[in-house]
């Protein structure tokens, strides 16, 4: 009788467990059960900052920002609403394109604390705070998430601009920037970046076809090709090792991957390598917009 009892019992349990497993819902499954999709409009972490932004940016600086500047303000308002509906969050701009205003007229109304503004400072400025400050008054926000020092080429630079430096730190214990760092343009000062405390994000240029991205020549405009990929893939690396911010750019190649075929193989290189937290594109159409997202979101669907 008792042994009968027994068996009794387990039978009641173990079909409970079994009713308890079909009805279980989702969300109370182990976290490792269940497979995150990732995409292009996803909220990610830059490297060690506590900063997120979408992990497709708009850009505003395609040639110099006169791509996005010939659109005029009513149609790059519309260009960046549509973004934002989308998910894209992360507005990347700069002194040199000459895009803060517009901007400051596009982002009217949208919650800043969603938002995330990157810009960068060209130059060496005698008074770098008060440009900090006309910054500010130029997007009308109170803080800056992302300010970085613009197109570094010479491995020197921390010596050249550490005034630059300096008053960038000063104004992220203010809180009206959140995190600083640098934009490089050839492989020495990138490898300068990479191994700097300092250097909260990186914004580095990367394609597999080696279209305008890093030389061993300490120019910006240094003609560049795909032998230079190795040397520009292993200083972001060393970036990911130091736990920096990295926000890839030139995905395009500058404008000039007129194929589409050329745009999937850069945005798939770009996705799959697993080193960067978020890249930024210029775009003129929603149209574009739609573009990388589907490409950004096919090639994320093969590393999930």
């Amino acid at each position: 009788m008792h042994e009968k009892v027994i068996n009794r019992r387990q039978f009641i349990k173990s079909t409970a467990a079994l009713a308890g497993a079909v009805i279980l819902p989702c969300h109370a499954r182990p976290a490792a059960e269940i497979k995150t999709k990732k995409t292009a409009v996803d909220q990610v972490k830059l490297g060690k900052t506590g900063l997120k932004l979408s992990r497709l940016g708009l850009g505003t600086g395609s040639i110099g920002g006169s791509i996005q500047r010939a659109l005029g303000q009513e149609k790059f308002t519309r260009l960046i609403r549509y973004a934002y509906d989308q998910g894209i969050t992360y507005i990347d701009t700069a002194q040199s394109y000459r895009t803060h205003e517009m901007v400051r007229e596009a982002i009217k109304g949208l919650p800043r604390e969603k938002l995330f503004i990157q810009s960068k400072m060209p130059g060496i400025p005698e008074k770098p705070l008060e440009v900090i400050d006309r910054y500010r008054k130029e997007l009308n926000v109170d803080y800056i998430d992302s300010l970085l020092l613009h197109c570094g080429t010479r491995k020197t630079w921390p010596q050249e601009r550490k005034r630059l430096m300096d008053a960038f730190e000063e104004a992220k214990q203010k809180k009206i920037i959140r995190a600083h760092g640098i934009s490089c343009h050839t492989i020495p000062a990138s490898a300068v970046a990479a191994t700097l405390d300092w250097v909260d994000v990186n914004l580095v240029r990367i394609n597999p076809q080696g279209s305008n991205i890093d030389t061993p020549v300490e120019r910006w405009d240094a003609e560049s090709d795909v032998s230079h990929v190795p040397a520009v893939m292993e200083q972001i690396k060393i970036m990911r090792k130091n736990r920096h911010g990295i926000i890839g750019m030139k995905l395009i190649g500058n404008g000039d991957f007129k194929k589409p075929e050329d745009r999937e193989k850069s945005i798939r290189f770009a996705m799959k390598c697993g080193l960067l937290d978020a890249v930024v594109i210029g775009f003129k159409s929603t149209a574009e917009v739609d573009e990388a997202i589907k490409r950004m979101n096919s090639a994320l669907a093969e590393t999930t």
